[in-house]
């Protein structure tokens, strides 16, 4: 899946020179926790979340009173708490290498470029999202994660059982095993009982039931 699919298209942004108070509002208006920054050119030049905004103003222990500290956020402009080394990536790049990279910096949301232009946004919202899908939990069935020995065929004599019994495929992820010799898999079945989707398992070479449950 590419991230032109999952991302949120045409995201609000602001300009440099918009207040803290005021991007503070916009926030709290639409509900959302990042705002591109674009110059007036229209190219992105920073990105600011409701941390960088709730971190702005006087520390703690200011001595300033509350309508000196309400004075200066007024003043206090985007410019001046934006994160200005903005990690971007192509609507053309797939969603997991997002993930690795939102992962692997510690963000929460990147940018959507095509070009220099922008045209989204993707969130770790819109990735739990996806995570949602790829595990089919808004799918009623059952649910298998096995322990399968890798090598070629093996999810293919998986996939021909369950086809064979009735059962219908709807959600499938792969992942790493304990060793090198085994991969984990994670499957949600419709049209099969627990009973029937536990006795086909168990009856597969190379398989290993490590958990099954009805959701």
């Amino acid at each position: 899946m590419i991230i032109s699919r999952v991302m949120t298209k045409n995201p609000i942004f602001i300009r440099p020179d918009m207040t803290v108070n005021e991007a503070r509002s916009l926030m709290d208006k639409e509900k959302i926790g990042h705002l591109p920054v674009l110059d007036k050119n229209n190219s992105l030049t920073g990105l600011v979340t409701r941390k960088d905004l709730l971190k702005a103003g006087p520390s703690a222990a200011t001595s300033l009173d509350m309508y000196e500290i309400s004075y200066l956020l007024s003043k206090m402009t985007v410019k001046e708490v934006m994160e200005k080394s903005v990690i971007t990536v192509k609507e053309d790049e797939v969603v997991e290498e997002a993930a690795r990279i939102m992962a692997d910096r510690g963000v929460g949301c990147l940018p959507v470029m095509r070009g220099s232009l922008l045209v989204g946004i993707i969130t770790d919202t819109d990735l739990f999202r996806v995570f949602v899908n790829a595990f089919g939990a808004r799918h009623p069935g059952v649910r298998i994660t096995c322990s399968i020995q890798e090598k070629p065929g093996q999810l293919a004599k998986l996939s021909q059982a369950i086809a064979e019994k009735g059962g219908n495929l709807v959600a499938f992820v792969s992942s790493e095993g304990d060793d090198l010799s085994r991969r984990r898999a994670t499957l949600k079945i419709s049209r099969l009982s627990r009973a029937d989707a536990e006795t086909l398992v168990k009856a597969l070479p190379d398989v290993e039931l490590e958990d099954i449950r009805e959701l």
